[in-house]
């Protein structure tokens, strides 16, 4: 069989601990070159992982190496121009999340792959998480009856790793666009995609300066869905939590870990699997699916998860959230 051809670009922690050990690793791929603006870095990388060519140029890549998709592991900022200048190349995409920092520069990334007729997937690893795949398929058959209110959140310490982040002109935003629209993600995307109709959001500045670092929104979505959602990178905490509870009229569903009931004969009956994986293995076994599946995609296998047009639909209601922050009233999305 032969291999796909890959080039990676951004090397920082995502690459190091999950894309490249992940992707050196399958059958059938062959990462041919890496590139970074950092000249130590991929040269240290590259023998780490015993890749050839290595770049400081993503255009040079493009050009010079012969590869037939890209993998985007940069800061937020650069997503649209390397993503263009990709496709235009011929190239299959997979970016990493956010898909960028505004809805105007995701429009312009899913057009160009449409026009093109070329993969864009967008990383979302939550999707491909062994527990969330599971409680997804007990919703779908409507295990816990008609789901009319969901409490999520994600609180984690920001990594001294990744402090463009925190610089709005890189990232967009701050910690809703860093966690909260994973977890916004993971719910539309368990559900089945319900429109949001209209959200509140209140975001705070503790310890940063241009972006916000803890969030709280509420949001209403179609068929009668209530959302509140929590995300902070200062909440004072012991320790990093991340939880997305559905529930339902006939009972609840929860990850994290995973745990499933359901009303039966007027008692409350655990529904849920046994012998789940411990959350680190859940969470490496999420980017392992996640990047296999978009190498599944673009050898034909099958239609990309997570597309660009589900990004820019994601993005809307970003930019409703961070407008009724910044007006401090409720936007109604069209």
């Amino acid at each position: 069989m032969k291999k796909i051809r890959l080039g990676v670009v951004g090397l920082g922690w995502v690459s190091q601990i999950f894309h490249l050990p992940i992707l050196t690793k399958c059958d059938d791929v062959e990462v041919v070159a890496v590139c970074d603006k950092d000249k130590s870095r991929v040269r240290m990388i590259a023998d780490r992982f015993g890749i050839k060519e290595i770049y400081t140029d993503y255009e040079m890549m493009l050009k010079q190496a012969e590869i037939d998709v890209v993998d985007i592991c940069t800061s937020t900022d650069t997503h649209l121009p390397i993503t263009i200048a990709a496709l235009e190349s011929g190239k299959d995409v997979f970016v990493e999340k956010p898909i960028a920092r505004k809805y105007t520069e995701a429009l312009q990334m899913a057009e160009k792959a449409k026009e093109l007729k070329r993969k864009l997937m967008v990383g979302m690893n939550n999707r491909f998480r062994p527990d969330t795949m599971i409680l997804k398929s007990f919703i779908e058959k409507g295990e816990v009856g008609k789901i009319f209110f969901v409490k999520a959140g994600w609180l984690k310490k920001l990594s001294a790793d990744n402090k463009w982040l925190t610089q709005k002109d890189k990232s967009g935003g701050g910690v809703f666009l860093d966690l909260g629209i994973v977890m916004l993600d993971l719910i539309l995307w368990m559900l089945g995609f319900p429109p949001v109709q209209r959200v509140s959001a209140k975001m705070y500045m503790h310890k940063t300066k241009s972006v916000e670092d803890s969030c709280i929104i509420f949001a209403e979505m179609k068929y009668g869905i209530s959302l509140v959602l929590e995300t902070s990178w200062s909440y004072q905490c012991a320790q990093d939590f991340f939880y997305c509870d559905f529930f339902g009229s006939e009972g609840s569903a929860m990850i994290n870990p995973l745990r499933i009931h359901k009303q039966l004969h007027g008692n409350l009956v655990n529904l849920t699997p046994v012998n789940m994986e411990p959350p680190l293995n859940v969470f490496r076994k999420s980017y392992e699916n996640e990047l296999k599946h978009f190498i599944g995609a673009a050898r034909g296998l099958h239609t990309v998860i997570s597309t660009g047009d589900e990004a820019v639909q994601r993005m809307k209601v970003v930019e409703a959230i961070y407008k009724s922050a910044a007006k401090g009233k409720e936007i109604i999305i069209k």
